[in-house]
Parts: C-alpha cells; sequence; structure tokens
C-alpha cells in the first residue's frame, strides 16, 4: 500500500506511518489476520531508518492494532482484539453456563522446564511457576490442567487459584491474554490424569496446549489441558472473507 511521508512535517516520521497504517487497517485495506510488512522491507521502501519503522509498528501494537507472535511474524489484530475482548479460561466458561466451578491445586512449586520456556520465549534455565490443577463442575471432575507462567507472576498464590480462574488473576494484575495459540488432539489418558478425572475403562481424553499472549506479543502462560472427552466439546465459527 502506498505511504506518503512528508519530511519537511513537524510531525515525527514514525508518527506518520503508524497514522497512515492505522488508518488502512481501519477503512479495511488491511484486513484482519494479514501479514504485515517486514520492518526491514518497510524500512528499505520508504527509505526510513529501522529504529522509525520499529517505533511506529510498536505504537500500533501498543493500540491493539497489530499482533507480534514469536514465530508467525507480525499480523493485523482481530477485530475481537480491537473491541478488546479478552480470552476466556475454563472457569469463566462455566460461570457463564450457570455450573460451579472448583478447583484443587496438585502441584505449586517453580521449575525448569525448557519446553515450557521455549514456548513463553525465555531462556532455558528461567524459573515458571508451575500451577496443575483438576477443575470440577458442580463437583463433577471435567479438566486436569498444567500452567507455566513467566517469573513475573510468581506472586499469584494457591488461595487465589484456588477462588477464581487465572485469567481472572491475571486480568488483576493488569495483564490481558488477547490472543492465542491453541493446538487441540485426543489420545488415550495418563494414569494420573485417569486418576484425577475419575476415568474407568477405555475412553479418550480430549487435549489442548495453549500459548497466550498480550496485545504487545508478550507470552503470559502456557497450559498444557486434558479434558473428559464426553463432557467436553469446541465450538468453532468460521468466518470466510
Amino acid at each position: 500500500m502506498s505511504v506518503e511521508i512528508d519530511r519537511d512535517s513537524p510531525v515525527p516520521l514514525y508518527h506518520q506511518l503508524s497514522e497512515q497504517l492505522s488508518a488502512a487497517i481501519s477503512d479495511g485495506r488491511l484486513q484482519p489476520g494479514d501479514a504485515f510488512e517486514n520492518e526491514v522491507a518497510l524500512a528499505q521502501r520508504l527509505g526510513l531508518s529501522r529504529p522509525t519503522v520499529r517505533r511506529a509498528i510498536q505504537e500500533m501494537v501498543d493500540q491493539g492494532l497489530l499482533v507480534r507472535r514469536r514465530g508467525l511474524g507480525t499480523h493485523v489484530a482481530n477485530r475481537k482484539v480491537h473491541r478488546r475482548a479478552e480470552l476466556t479460561s475454563l472457569w469463566d466458561d462455566l460461570r457463564r453456563a450457570g455450573r460451579h466451578p472448583s478447583t484443587t491445586i496438585v502441584r505449586f512449586e517453580t521449575v525448569v522446564d525448557e519446553r515450557a520456556a521455549s514456548a513463553l520465549d525465555l531462556d532455558p534455565d528461567t524459573p515458571l511457576l508451575l500451577v496443575v490443577r483438576v477443575r470440577t463442575a458442580d463437583d463433577d471432575p471435567v479438566a486436569y490442567m498444567h500452567n507455566w507462567l513467566p517469573p513475573q507472576y510468581s506472586d499469584i498464590s494457591e488461595a487465589e487459584l484456588e477462588e477464581t480462574g487465572l485469567y481472572a488473576a491475571l486480568r488483576a494484575r493488569g495483564v490481558r491474554p488477547v490472543v492465542a495459540r491453541q493446538t487441540f488432539g485426543a489420545r488415550m489418558p495418563t494414569s494420573a490424569e485417569r486418576k484425577h478425572l475419575g476415568i474407568r475403562g477405555q475412553h479418550p481424553v480430549l487435549t489442548m496446549t495453549r500459548m497466550a499472549f498480550d496485545a504487545a506479543g508478550r507470552a503470559v502462560e502456557f497450559g498444557d489441558h486434558c479434558y473428559r472427552a464426553e463432557d467436553y466439546s469446541i465450538d468453532i465459527m468460521v468466518d470466510e472473507r
């Protein structure tokens, strides 16, 4: 798309760029999900420095117009992000459905986990808060959940997670997960999953791994969950553009 930069204007160059790109999102020239031009290519095309382009992009990220995701690059944010829609936790979903969720903490400790650190874009030896929980609904177990949190959220307490959902605890700290990369699967349960979910016989579990990001593209939690398949369903709305 065409961008006009006026080097004689008192308006900073980065702000001129961010304003024009933001307008392209607002008027539909750039659509939700569109890949955003690489900052190196954009700087070369417009004859701007990389720091100028980087600052313009960061301004749009801060406004929730763009989302940076590790391994996926920068994309135009979904319209729901523009409206500051929040991702929900299972706790939120159960409460909304009129059920009564509760939590049993199985493990709550600081660990070093290379897989989780990689998902959170942290050094492999970074100490992470590991929370393992059993989520029940009306006293019936429905989910066995592992979550790893970056060090800055180590002040979250067991008592807090027994009273509310993880995302509510994050929101209480000013953290708003707005985008998630989720992978679903199905398999036979492990012995621990059978025990905590009360599974008897040959019944599979539904699995879900999730990396959740804030509006600036920072990973805020990595989750690895499993659910009783007979008690859980996924509704997906497909919007063809």
